[in-house]
């Protein structure tokens, strides 16, 4: 939910008028925009080469993933991973889009670690693949928009541990 959806809901349940406080927090919300969209669309654009240069670096990282007995070992089970990187990288997609992190966690974390833990995935190596998708992320954005992005990817890496 963005700042302005949550803004307008919680003073109509309380049946009043947006604050100052609350219509200067939209007011930052819609002057960032642009740079959401910008965000946006790098990691839409990269999103091929993000996730397959996160997906190597991870496996260098943690190669017990990609070996025998690994929750990736093997090309479709290393498919499987990929594509659960790219899940996670659309999901910070929406959160950067809304400003805000519910859509992360209302469709893609809630009830993950228990999926993960039923599965017997190593719930540290997800973590690890998100950081290595927000480093090549935020290697192809300036400054601002890196720190911008990266707090979307620190909040998945935070849900998982």
């Amino acid at each position: 939910m963005s700042i302005v959806t949550k803004s307008i809901v919680n003073a109509d349940a309380e049946a009043r008028y947006l604050s100052p406080g609350e219509l200067d927090r939209i007011k930052a919300f819609v002057t960032s925009g642009e740079a959401r969209l910008r965000i946006a669309e790098t990691l839409t654009g990269s999103r091929e080469k993000i996730v397959k240069d996160a997906g190597n670096a991870l496996f260098q990282k943690r190669p017990d993933v990609v070996s025998p007995g690994g929750n990736a070992y093997g090309e479709e089970m290393t498919a499987t991973c990929l594509r659960d990187m790219d899940y996670y990288l659309r999901l910070i997609t929406y959160g950067v889009v809304s400003g805000d992190v519910t859509p992360i966690e209302e469709i893609g974390l809630v009830g993950a670690l228990e999926m993960y833990k039923s599965l017997g995935t190593p719930v540290e190596a997800v973590a690890e693949s998100i950081r290595q998708m927000k480093a090549v992320a935020t290697s192809l954005m300036s400054a601002d928009d890196a720190a911008e992005a990266g707090q979307y990817f620190d909040f998945v890496v935070g849900a998982m541990l």
